[in-house]
This record gives structure tokens, sequence and C-alpha cells, in this order.
């Protein structure tokens, strides 16, 4: 998957460069990206009512079998790179409506409103078919030390600095986990946040950052 400026995203890079540094060749991004990419239109597609094969990833992708297992040991590797992927894009557009708000506490409500979006009908449809294809992966967001996870975390470490937070890092991380968590039990009972619930999510990363 490319970004808005043309260039694979950091989870295509980083799987080229692993394979490129395990062939000794350089030019594996494009590849990885046209897998993931066609791996996203495959599983969008076809939802819960089949399982994406490589077969169809391949032919869409305009690459063969060995292309794709020269990146990817499985198509359950294959699922957790789009995961990731779509996680980067997520925190990508977070960014940017973050950097518009001039408050901390505006920063912070964009990111709970944003990450708890994932599961409004069309993110959690996505999200639950992406899911769906993997046979190693419960039906949630993953939340524990997965790559998924971090970009949003990311996003809280200047706000929670800002806040006066000794550990922006580890607070970050624990306030992630913790709204992730809300998304992966909507997800499972096919239900969104509430006002309140959002509120007071709000209020509680507002007084989660630890100063002393």
């Amino acid at each position: 998957m490319e970004n808005a400026i043309g260039r694979p995203s950091r989870v295509a890079a980083r799987i080229a460069a692993q394979t490129a540094a395990e062939r000794r060749r350089p030019d594996y991004a494009g590849e990885v990206s046209a897998l993931i990419e066609a791996a996203r239109k495959v599983i969008e597609a076809t939802g819960t009512t089949a399982k994406a094969r490589v077969a169809d990833i391949v032919a869409l992708a305009g690459l063969s079998n060995d292309a794709f297992y020269r990146h990817f040991a499985s198509k359950d590797a294959l699922v957790a790179a789009l995961i990731e992927d779509g996680a980067e894009r997520v925190a990508v557009t977070l960014d940017r409506r973050m950097a518009r708000e001039p408050s901390i506490e505006g920063k912070i409500r964009v990111w709970v409103d944003g990450t708890l979006a994932l599961a409004d009908e069309s993110p959690a449809a996505r999200t639950t078919a992406v899911l769906w294809n993997s046979s190693t992966l419960n039906s949630s967001i993953p939340t524990g030390d997965q790559a998924a996870t971090v970009p949003f975390a990311e996003l809280l470490h200047e706000p929670f600095a800002l806040l006066g937070s000794t550990t922006p890092a580890l607070d970050a991380e624990l306030v992630t986990h913790a709204v992730l968590g809300r998304v992966a039990g909507h997800l499972r009972a096919h239900t969104r946040a509430t006002p309140e619930e959002k509120d007071r999510l709000l209020r509680f990363c507002l007084s989660t950052p630890t100063t002393g």
C-alpha cells in the first residue's frame, strides 16, 4: 500500500526490506504493496461469505504464488500485515485531524472518537472480514503486543507529555489497549460507542497521565 505521496507504507517497506535482506535484492516494496492492496480488495469483496484464497490475491495483484511466498509464510502472515497496514492508515488520518485541534483536550477527543469509530458499521464490517480470514487471530482488534496498536499509541505521546506525564509512552500504551479493548467488545457485540461512552473515555484519557 502506498501513501499519499506515492511511497510504500511503513508496513510494506519493512516487509520488503526483510525479504531483500534475506535474498539480497532491493526491489520488493512494490510486490508487497500490491499483495496487501489485493488482499484488502479481495477480502472486502467476499466479506464473511467465503475465505479469500491466495490464488485470488496473487491474480489480482498480477503476481505469482512464488512472489507471495517470497514475502509471506502463509495467508495468516498477510492478514497480520493487512491489520498493521490498516492501523497505520487510520493513524495517519487521525494525526492530520489531531494537528488541526488547538487544545490538548481537542486532540485527545479526536483520537478517542476516531479510534472508537473502528466499531462503526463500515469499518467494523471490513475489520471483521479481515479477521475472519485468519485462523490465528481472534475476532477482535489485537490489543496485546501486536504492532497494530503502536500507530495509535504514538499519537498520544505528545499530548500526554504536554499534560505533564513523566511516562507518556507507557501511559499512551495503556490507554490504547483500554480503548481498543472497548472497540473489540463492540465488534463482538455488533454495537457502537454511545456519546456517553466517548465522553467517559475522554475523561479517562485526560486523567491517565502520571506526573510523579
